[in-house]
């Protein structure tokens, strides 16, 4: 029998026009959409559709924005018979950094507009903490992550870098203040990476230079209501399926200066039986993934109307 896994894309997922299709032909993402705005104050719906891309791209509406989009899809889907039964399938949850609070609120653990909230302040708090120091983040593929760390590691001598982000095998992203990660980028390449690229990102996520906003988000998280959910959430954190919301709070607010164990993650749910997994929300970066690590896993996207009307035919 299959077993099925629900995903959740994070930062990066954004684009303009994110929704807006959806919106048109589903009255139930246009409430959700509406329904954000006012939680925000601000006008998401618009930046979403119109633009411009530099206050989309501002991680501060970029979380929510993707968060909201999510939300919207798993909606939709409730409205009809064979949407709830694909959202019933999912035995487990998980999310891309940001996406943890998409799985979250998917699984019962979080109310969506908490999530939403949350985000917003997230992204605020680490918008404010990037303008502390200069710093960014940077792509890097084709090493394993144990010559990846060696080969960083003289650049240090430079300030903070970190490996942040283990999204795929050889596909890590790497995170600090910015005359560490250039240096970082060149020894990486001298050391056989196949690709160093720079990230379009306010600073140095997941990394100790986050510290400033996790002590503000832990105040945020400490408020706010979690529950029991009605299925597992993997971690960011430890790559573990957890269910007590006192953990699960306590994972969120480490998220923010640890780093995103994504492969391993997925990893460990090949190694479980899942072969089905469904990513919900603005693009296709989770299922693209997911290629090194269940090559004979089915992986769908559903994030745009064309691709929630085929999931629900």
């Amino acid at each position: 029998m299959a077993k099925t896994a629900l995903l959740f894309p994070g930062q990066g997922a954004q684009h303009i026009g994110m929704g807006k299709d959806l919106c048109d032909a589903y009255p139930r993402a246009r409430d959700v959409f509406a329904r954000a705005d006012e939680l925000l104050g601000f006008e998401l719906t618009r930046v979403c559709f119109e633009g411009p891309e530099s206050e989309l791209n501002r991680t501060d509406v970029s979380q929510p924005a993707i968060l909201v989009h999510s939300w919207a899809v798993v909606e939709v889907l409730k409205t009809t018979d064979r949407g709830r039964e694909l959202l019933a399938r999912g035995q487990v949850a998980a999310g891309l950094s940001l996406g943890e609070y998409s799985a979250l609120a998917a699984a019962g653990a979080l109310g969506w507009e908490d999530a939403c909230r949350l985000v917003r302040k997230r992204g605020q708090y680490m918008q404010q903490a990037c303008d502390l120091k200069p710093s960014t983040m940077a792509s890097i593929v084709g090493l394993d992550d144990e010559a990846l760390e060696a080969a960083i590691a003289p650049a240090r001598d430079k300030g903070v870098v970190v490996l942040a982000n283990f999204n795929a095998p050889g596909q890590v992203a790497i995170s600090g203040e910015t005359a560490a990660v250039q240096d970082a980028m060149a020894l990486a390449k001298a050391a056989g990476a196949k690709l160093t690229v720079p990230l379009a990102v306010a600073g140095a996520f997941h990394s100790p230079l986050m510290e400033p906003a996790r002590e503000r988000l832990a105040a945020e998280i400490e408020t706010t209501t979690f529950n029991s959910p009605n299925t597992g959430v993997i971690a960011n954190v430890d790559a573990t399926e957890h269910r007590d919301p006192a953990i699960m709070k306590a994972n969120l607010v480490q998220q923010l200066t640890a780093p995103v164990l994504w492969a391993k993650s997925m990893q460990k749910l090949v190694e479980q039986g899942y072969d089905e997994f469904i990513e919900l929300g603005p693009g296709t970066v989770l299922a693209g993934l997911l290629k090194r690590v269940a090559k004979t896993a089915t992986r769908t996207s559903i994030g745009k109307a064309t691709e929630v009307a085929a999931a629900t035919a």
